[in-house]
């Protein structure tokens, strides 16, 4: 008798650690009880107007959306100016990780700031989902497992429009690049798709980041009088670019023809139409595709008055993308949260029916562009013509050329 009451006592003491384990295991886990999301940005730039105070605002609005609250607990978020100086940014970036508590690093606008704050996310096991910086070097030779890149890149800007603008007749090249790891990762992918499809390159020139003056660089394009002078950097370097070339002449004839490889919609409105008209161009996302776009990026314009640049619709997106993985995981822990991002497409007004690869890119179609005439256009904002849909697959660099140690299974860096 004894014997049995000892067994049927150890069976009931078995069977209340199993349910308590498992309750514990179903508690949600939030470190700090809150959740909290850094915006790491350029806030007056030469790449302000692409993430900037607009990827602010498209942060809290996700957060906004989602309920404020994630297993119940709050949400915030805080942003800084990184100044497009790595070191900046990785001092801001261990600063909000070591005492601020940041769960989650979003836009980290600047490709080098990206690239040397990624490394720092892998070592403090925290998040970054890279949304305004484009190097493709985040997934490829620098990619790490706490890190994803979600909108555009190098590669899929690079692929899309040099492939178009060459099978018009466009060739040969010359780049007129800013010189750090954005502006030289771009005109490295354009080469190689132009090596693909028989295009050739005479030249190029580099200049500084945020450079007031052009004339000289643009003067050396007109000089090697090649058919295509190709663009490649971003925001108020490639509007003064643009501007320099029409003072000068440049792409009024046959002769010579401009391609901005990076072309967001804000540097369309500040041209205007005029000057940027027949501009080809590769992008993510654009406002006026589909009625689902026009309805978020119109509550987006509410806010800011102005429309949204792919960036800032990528920060929404993967902003929410990243609280309903927490939800769902019922913890912020890193490296589950990651899992979850993997294994959940992402379907909304931003994509259909994207996924995030195990290099950390975020696969997903890509719409080759031209900008409109003056008189195509019919009501404020109407900028595009979605010229053709490159599949995700088609898009970015297949896993097979993938040089990242998450895929090749090399050693761990």
């Amino acid at each position: 008798m004894l014997n049995f009451r000892l067994k049927s006592l150890t069976a009931a003491t078995v069977m209340a650690l199993c349910i308590a384990a498992q309750a514990q295991a179903q508690t949600p886990k939030i470190s700090n009880d809150v959740v909290k999301i850094g915006v790491l940005t350029d806030m007056g730039g030469p790449f302000s107007d692409i993430g900037g105070p607009g990827g602010i605002v498209a942060t809290k609005m996700a957060v906004e959306d989602f309920g404020g609250k994630v297993l119940g607990k709050p949400i915030e978020v805080i942003s800084a100016d990184h100044q497009n100086k790595p070191d900046i940014g990785v001092a801001k970036a261990r600063e909000w990780m070591d005492v601020e508590q940041v769960d989650m690093l979003a836009d980290v606008m600047n490709s080098a700031v990206a690239l040397a704050v990624v490394r720092l996310v892998k070592e403090k096991n925290r998040i970054a989902i890279v949304n305004g910086a484009s190097t493709s070097r985040l997934t490829n030779e620098d990619c790490t497992p706490n890190s994803i890149h979600y909108n555009w890149d190098t590669y899929s800007i690079a692929n899309g429009t040099t492939r178009a603008v060459v099978k018009q007749g466009g060739n040969p090249w010359f780049f007129v690049t800013v010189d750090f790891a954005y502006g030289n990762s771009l005109q490295l992918d354009a080469e190689a798709a132009l090596k693909q499809v028989g295009g050739t390159v005479v030249g190029g020139v580099k200049h500084p980041l945020n450079s007031s003056d052009m004339s000289s660089f643009l003067l050396q394009a007109k000089n090697s009088k090649a058919k295509v002078i190709a663009l490649a950097n971003a925001g108020g370097d490639t509007i003064n670019s643009i501007k320099t070339a029409s003072e000068f002449g440049i792409g009024r004839d046959d002769q010579q023809a401009i391609v901005g490889l990076a072309i967001n919609i804000n540097d369309t409105h500040a041209l205007g139409l005029a000057q940027a008209q027949g501009l080809m161009l590769t992008e993510a996302y654009y406002w006026d595709q589909n009625e689902q776009s026009r309805v978020w990026a119109k509550r987006f314009f509410a806010r800011t008055n102005k429309m949204p640049t792919s960036t800032q619709a990528a920060i929404y997106s993967s902003t929410l993308h990243y609280l309903k993985a927490v939800e769902a995981s019922k913890t912020d822990d890193a490296a589950t949260v990651m899992q979850t991002m993997r294994d959940t497409p992402v379907n909304d007004f931003y994509t259909t029916n994207g996924r995030i690869r195990a290099d950390g890119r975020m696969v997903h179609d890509m719409y080759l562009a031209k900008v409109k005439t003056p008189a195509e256009s019919k009501y404020p904002w109407d900028y595009y013509k979605i010229l053709a849909t490159i599949p995700g697959e088609e898009a970015f660099l297949p896993l097979a050329e993938s040089k990242c140690y998450l895929v090749t299974g090399a050693a761990k860096k």
